[in-house]
């Protein structure tokens, strides 16, 4: 029988192995005391963040008005180029340090105000932009604007603030002279026509002092409008200024249409796509035919005085009249007009027996007056001629490529009615 092995010496093992671990502990200390981890993710195999690349220098100028400029048009943005900002700032005072309320133009090259600057005023414009690092970089210019000038035109919307509008409406500007076609892209450039939801939509001067704006197709019921037209102060043709601004807001109603064919000399009113009546109609007699179209009512009137001496035929003389007619609703400047005509019942639905005007019953001609709106469509086919453009608000008459030719700024597809910002002039010079 084999003899244990004597158990002191099995206790010795174990202290040399104790003492073994420990010493090796403190070796694995010293190294690690002396050679520490700069990143402590780095031991747990995390990347290491890069640090962030610096900023670039902002580089601002101003450009316009230029400092020190006098005779300046109160109508005018406050123009500047910003490279590597993070964010622009302007601030606009007057001499007694009244600050200009405004705001930067949906391009980002300009600040607007919100309205036209005083006449003979002296302002100092303070444009700020910040680095992407938080550095500020600023830059001013002070100028003095224009006296009040002796001529000053007219400038009026055809639509009404807060007014409900057919889907057809175009934005109507009407100025008090014809506008120089030299002067046109800057007048319409002072223009906003704000739709939502937005919709694409062009400029045309449909005549030298009326400037219209429609959408590519009807306007979507319950659309609303913000049309704000920073015009005054805008120079119009060189020796007339434009004498305001004029903002409002609209709401388009329903998609409510009237559809005139003279082959059947009925027509069809629907309201979103769903038919509410069939109305017989008497349209032009072939010596004085209705025109074909797309119009929109432009006039609505309980009654007016029908006189046909407005186009040349005297009341007095064969084939005049002076009438008092009602319900009229108004298709073009010439005078061709949706009404009431009871003279006329017995023909309408079977022949055309009036002077150009789409007669309907008495009856007829009140219900659709209570139903319509300005700016409701109203299209007319079949008969013996067209409208001509801009005898009315013709807008719905052409195509749309040939629309956007009337834009007096080149045309951008896809295009709201948001203007880009007209550039800063510094003094009123017609060129």
């Amino acid at each position: 029988m084999t003899n244990p092995s004597p158990p002191r010496t099995l206790g010795r093992r174990r202290v040399l192995s104790a003492a073994a671990a420990a010493a090796a502990a403190t070796l694995l200390a010293a190294c690690t005391s002396k050679s520490p981890s700069k990143d402590p993710g780095a031991a747990q195999g995390k990347p290491t963040a890069s640090p962030p690349p610096p900023a670039l220098p902002v580089q601002l100028a101003i450009s316009g008005p230029a400092d020190g400029a006098a005779n300046v048009t109160t109508a005018l943005d406050i123009g500047y180029t910003a490279t590597n900002a993070a964010s622009v700032a302007v601030k606009l005072t007057d001499a007694a340090g009244a600050e200009i309320t405004g705001a930067l133009a949906p391009d980002g090259k300009a600040w607007q105000p919100a309205g036209q600057l005083k006449y003979a005023t002296k302002y100092t414009a303070t444009v700020t932009a910040t680095s992407t690092d938080g550095k500020p970089t600023t830059m001013t210019t002070s100028f003095t604007t224009m006296a009040k000038p002796g001529k000053l035109g007219k400038v009026t919307s055809i639509i009404n603030d807060k007014q409900v509008v057919g889907v057809g409406m175009p934005v109507v500007i009407t100025f008090g002279v014809d506008v120089a076609p030299a002067q046109r892209a800057a007048v319409q450039q002072r223009i906003q026509v704000i739709s939502d939801p937005p919709q694409e939509g062009a400029f045309n001067w449909l005549k030298g002092n009326e400037l219209h704006f429609r959408p590519k197709e009807y306007w979507q019921t319950g659309t609303k409008l913000q049309v704000n037209a920073r015009t005054g102060g805008t120079n119009l043709d060189g020796k007339w200024w434009c004498e305001r601004d004029v903002a409002f807001s609209a709401t388009v109603g329903p998609k409510f249409v009237m559809e005139v064919d003279n082959a059947t000399k009925q027509m069809t009113v629907t309201q979103d796509g769903q038919v509410l009546r069939t109305i017989p109609v008497s349209l032009g007699k072939p010596s004085s035919p209705s025109a074909s179209g797309n119009f929109v009512i432009m006039v609505k009137n309980e009654w007016e005085w029908f006189d046909s001496s407005t186009f040349g035929v005297p009341s007095d003389s064969s084939g005049g009249y002076r009438t008092k007619v009602y319900w009229p609703q108004r298709l073009t400047y010439d005078g061709e007009y949706i009404h009431s005509a009871p003279w006329s019942e017995r023909d309408q639905g079977k022949r055309n027996v009036s002077h150009g005007c789409t007669n309907v019953s008495a009856a007829n001609a009140d219900w659709l007056y209570k139903q319509t709106r300005i700016g409701d469509p109203v299209i007319i086919k079949g008969t013996e001629e067209k409208v001509k453009w801009a005898n009315g608000w013709t807008d719905w008459s052409v195509s749309w490529e040939e629309y956007v030719k009337g834009s007096a700024v080149p045309y951008v597809p896809g295009t709201t009615g948001a203007s880009p910002s007209s550039s800063a002039s510094p003094s009123p010079s017609a060129s």
